[in-house]
């Protein structure tokens, strides 16, 4: 395969005027048009003055939760809403997804039934199939592990054993700390899922904040596990730098929103990677009144952005940063790129364009100020592709 007249997005430069040629599943060059030659390729792609990007790598979405739950008492086929959630992901430029399931010993947003440990045990046995079977992404599992859940502990740890988790975060969503650390932004999120007196709202509160939580031991113990097999350790929504500090002692080397400036600038000074949501981009700020990722990205402290619950944001993000804000094409797409994929040790094979690595490539084009996805490619092979008209 060869892609033709295009702006190649590098680690470092755009090249314009440039071809990508793939040799199988690996990027074989990036070569200047002139020297260009379509002869002897299989498929050739005009991407028409658009840009190629590496594929983009999600490292935190639940978004797989609302296809296979589209309403609160219903739970589709796992299998049926992996396939079709791949189908919207490529469309999105999304080639490597990490599923973010929350491990809940109580759920305190309302009853979702593909958040019981059942259906979260039946999912992640489902994303671990998707590697012998026919895919056309890469699907990994981020298992968000909430400190109170302490029933999940052996079948986490048996999961992490048997190569079925690729990301370990841990999260605690008591009231008055964290995501949540302003309680009357709590009561109204909590009043928007379910209808709740401000009594009942009080008594959730009470009972969440009286649980048993893993211990420090523990805790050491499922990290020391994970970075066993590889796998990278995450905090969530760390609100004090004490948090940062203490984190360090488990190895995390993510730092998942990060709730402040100041947190967010010391855990980058720690060299953790730090990670916001892109639809806070699209939204101009934070749903629950919290980091600015914008502001954060332009004081050079959030490496990463994810999708969250929003896949178009991670392409979208991008360019409403380069166009608002001046910022950098090259940089922008590191957030959604390379950064993520050496936050979770996959940068020697994905993460950018350059010889030898897997062709994990997006066709992008700006139709009426609208960048999209024209083909999506995975191990050099097209998975997704689409064809704008006016007639």
């Amino acid at each position: 395969m060869i892609i033709i007249n295009s702006s190649v997005i590098t680690e470092t430069d755009i090249l314009k005027d440039h071809a990508v040629v793939v040799e199988g599943d690996i990027i074989k060059g990036i070569i200047p048009m002139t020297a260009a030659d379509t002869e002897g390729h299989d498929r050739v792609i005009d991407a028409k003055g658009g840009y190629v990007t590496a594929g983009f790598i999600d490292i935190h979405s639940d978004y797989i939760e609302g296809i296979i739950a589209p309403r609160p008492t219903t739970v589709m086929d796992f299998n049926i809403g992996i396939k079709e959630s791949e189908r919207i992901l490529s469309s999105h430029g999304i080639t490597t997804m990490f599923h973010s399931l929350s491990i809940y010993k109580q759920d305190l947003f309302g009853h979702k039934p593909v958040r019981q440990p059942d259906n979260v045990n039946k999912l992640i046995h489902a994303i671990h199939r998707t590697h012998s079977e026919k895919h056309l992404i890469r699907h990994r599992l981020h298992a968000r592990f909430e400190l109170d859940s302490l029933g999940m502990v052996d079948t986490i740890k048996d999961h992490i054993k048997n190569d079925r988790v690729h990301l370990l975060s841990f999260m605690d969503h008591t009231p008055g700390q964290g995501q949540y650390r302003n309680i009357e932004k709590y009561r109204h999120t909590m009043k928007g899922y379910q209808d709740l007196s401000d009594e009942e709202i009080n008594k959730q509160i009470e009972n969440k904040k009286e649980m048993d939580r893993l211990s420090v031991s523990e805790m050491e113990e499922m990290s020391e596990l994970a970075r066993s097999k590889g796998i990278a350790v995450a905090s969530h929504d760390d609100d004090a730098t004490d948090k940062i500090d203490f984190n360090e002692t488990l190895a995390t080397t993510i730092s998942e929103f990060p709730i402040t400036m100041e947190v967010a600038k010391y855990a980058h000074g720690k060299g953790m990677y730090t990670l916001a949501g892109a639809p806070n981009i699209m939204l101009g700020g934070s749903h629950s009144g919290n980091l600015n990722a914008k502001d954060a990205i332009m004081e050079g402290c959030i490496s990463i952005l994810c999708s969250d619950y929003y896949p178009p944001a991670m392409l979208h993000s991008v360019f409403k940063l380069h166009k608002e804000a001046n910022y950098s094409l090259v940089d922008g797409f590191k957030l959604i790129t390379l950064n993520p994929a050496k936050a979770v040790q996959m940068d020697d094979e994905i993460g950018s364009i350059a010889p030898g690595k897997k062709a994990d490539l997006n066709v992008i084009r700006i139709f009426d100020d609208y960048p999209t996805i024209t083909e999506c490619i995975v191990n050099g092979k097209i998975v997704s592709q689409y064809h704008y008209r006016i007639d």
